[in-house]
């Protein structure tokens, strides 16, 4: 049974986290609860908006779920792309510099761990950055897919009172007449590098994240609910190895009852409080 502690003994949890962490290797997995200080609205927590997340094979076989997807992905850039790493993923990319932590396991898209500095990443779920052609398997940068979008639909660019969604688009409510650009090459279906809904993880990128966990003493998760069941997969392997789990997270979780430690609190404030309390804190103001 985890130790809960609240927001209220936020010290108190804090030299709990240092005691279990200091001089041991720790692997971390992150969710979208990081990057909700960055204007990033996550999935799950309070006030989050219900929708429907696009599945794989409605995507394929539909060329108006097509339409759908990359009018409302395209509104929505501008705002996604234009989020900047917060306190949190600064804190992460100092304590790896620093050798305290071994990588960042991430289940978001935004690409914001990079931005911050960390270089192991494990983008679980693919990034938005890239887009890539179910055909032929070309790889562009999201920004040239961008271009084209508003060369052919231009009034998409004028569209207002954007509400942005986790996944970094926008519900946008006609889409009959958006033109979907194609592959370069072969004019192929082009997609996000991302996991649909209906998708699994890619074996070669659960391999990298499930081998990071193995090389780690301790698991640390990071803004994740855990309703996702690859999160809780690495959990379970933290588990079999008998290494201690901590759990930084405003909200319930999936892992709570399996957790050495679960802070009832907000990651960006939990991670730069203990980046200075092992000793990163000169790193931590560096990268800011």
């Amino acid at each position: 049974m985890a130790a809960i502690l609240e927001h209220n003994t936020h010290v108190e949890g804090i030299d709990s986290l240092v005691e279990l962490i200091n001089g041991r290797r720790v692997a971390v997995l992150t969710g979208a609860g990081v990057s909700t200080d960055s204007g990033i609205p996550d999935y799950r927590g309070k006030g989050a908006s219900k929708r429907t997340p696009m599945n794989i094979s409605d995507f394929l076989s539909s060329p108006s779920s097509r339409q759908r997807y990359w009018a409302g992905a395209h509104v929505g850039w501008k705002s996604f792309s234009d989020a900047q790493p917060n306190q949190g993923h600064l804190a992460l990319a100092a304590m790896e510099q620093a050798g305290i932590i071994e990588g960042v396991i991430s289940q978001n898209v935004d690409g914001l761990h990079r931005r911050a500095g960390s270089s192991h990443v494990v983008d679980l779920h693919g990034s938005l950055d890239r887009v890539i052609c179910l055909d032929c398997g070309q790889q562009f940068d999201r920004s040239g897919v961008e271009k084209k979008l508003s060369f052919l639909n231009p009034w998409l660019d004028e569209l207002s009172n954007i509400v942005l969604a986790p996944d970094g688009d926008v519900d946008v409510t006609d889409y009959s007449s958006v033109e979907v650009p194609t592959c370069s090459v072969c004019d192929g279906i082009l997609k996000p590098d991302v996991v649909f809904f209906g998708e699994f993880v890619p074996p070669k990128i659960f391999s990298a994240a499930t081998g990071l966990v193995k090389r780690a003493d301790v698991l640390l998760i990071a803004g994740s609910s855990l309703a996702v069941n690859s999160g809780i997969r690495l959990l379970d392997q933290a588990r079999r190895q008998r290494m201690p789990i901590i759990i930084i997270n405003r909200g319930d979780t999936k892992g709570d009852k399996k957790a050495s430690i679960k802070l009832e609190a907000g990651t960006s404030d939990v991670l730069s409080s203990l980046a200075v309390s092992l000793g990163a804190g000169h790193l931590y103001e560096d990268i800011e």
